[in-house]
């Protein structure tokens, strides 16, 4: 909540949210974390965040990020205030808007709006390096977060008996973070990597076909499937992934494939998910963590998440690049 005017109300709200937020986060810290997906597969949850990753066409939403962030929140400019609300059906509470206009995104973010303020990275600068879509924080312990908008605008939602709404940068942030993944260029040719495979590799023609399309090294794409299904476009996992490139189902439907056991929909529907990975995280070993253990766990711990199958997925995917 935003301070009162009074110095000794403003420094017994502050506090007194403080500490709420302290109990929120060991509250949240003994929820049980989602897994990563069995088998070294990708998971049901790219169902939802493949429109996010892409624009519809396979190609990276990239710069229009930011505003699809602002866009995102002001479908909820109205909605009544209520603290502790995380549901816009009876209320948000200023971190809940936050949080819920990124959930709507596709990203994960912490529930209290003091963990919100150490979220994604530092924005140095000040507001004149603010872009959209970036978080601002105020106070010190923070206690209020809102939406940069442009302009010296952004939206919150501010305090009981008010909405959420579009208002001023009434005061200096306290921290401006940035969620959203920064404009790359070849990602996909980084270092290890390049647009031809060695002679010999099965479905060479495949990799190399989607890497003219989507911009996504070939290699990488055969070393993906090589780690997927050792080339075996019949594969069945036990926890359900299909193909060469062990797509589950709702990731399959979510890329447009639909029928994971031919190799060329396969190819181009992995192709079209490592691209959109690629421009979200900025790296190769993002990238195949998320393709592993979801876009969601790389988020929750800001890196590759410290689960041993992951780790070993990126680790020996990323062994056979620099071999190439």
């Amino acid at each position: 909540m935003r301070a009162r005017s009074e110095a000794s109300t403003r420094m017994s709200v502050q506090d007194v949210t403080a500490r709420i937020g302290q109990i929120q986060a060991q509250l949240a810290a003994l929820a049980p974390v989602r897994s990563a997906v069995a088998s070294g597969t990708t998971g049901a949850q790219f169902a939802n965040e493949m429109d996010q990753l892409t624009d519809g066409t396979g190609t990276a939403a990239g710069s229009s990020q930011g505003e699809a962030v602002v866009s995102a929140a002001r479908k909820y400019l109205g909605v009544p205030y209520v603290w502790g609300g995380t549901d816009p059906a009876n209320g948000l509470d200023c971190s809940g808007l936050v949080q819920r206009v990124y959930q709507d995104l596709g990203y994960e973010l912490p529930r209290v709006s003091y963990q919100q303020a150490e979220a994604g990275r530092p924005v140095d600068g000040g507001l004149a390096s603010a872009q959209p879509g970036d978080i601002l924080a105020f106070g010190s312990p923070v206690h209020h977060v809102g939406i940069y908008i442009g302009d010296n605008q952004m939206i919150e939602a501010p305090r009981p008996g008010k909405n959420v709404q579009v208002s001023p940068v009434y005061e200096t942030p306290t921290a401006i973070r940035r969620i959203l993944p920064e404009a790359t260029g070849g990602v996909g040719s980084a270092a290890g990597v390049s647009a031809r495979v060695a002679p010999g590799t099965p479905y060479a023609g495949l990799f190399e076909a989607a890497s003219q399309k989507y911009g996504v090294s070939a290699n990488l794409l055969a070393a993906v499937a090589r780690q997927e299904s050792s080339f075996n476009p019949q594969a069945t996992s036990p926890a359900g992934a299909q193909g060469l490139m062990q797509l589950m189902p709702a990731t399959a439907d979510g890329l447009g494939v639909e029928n994971p056991y031919d190799p060329a929909q396969a190819v181009d529907g992995a192709a079209r998910l490592l691209s959109g990975l690629l421009d979200r995280f900025g790296s190769t070993e993002l990238a195949l963590a998320a393709y592993n253990a979801g876009p969601g766990a790389v988020l929750r711990y800001d890196g590759i998440p410290p689960y041993p199958e992951t780790t070993n997925y990126v680790r020996s995917i990323m062994s056979r690049l620099e071999a190439a």
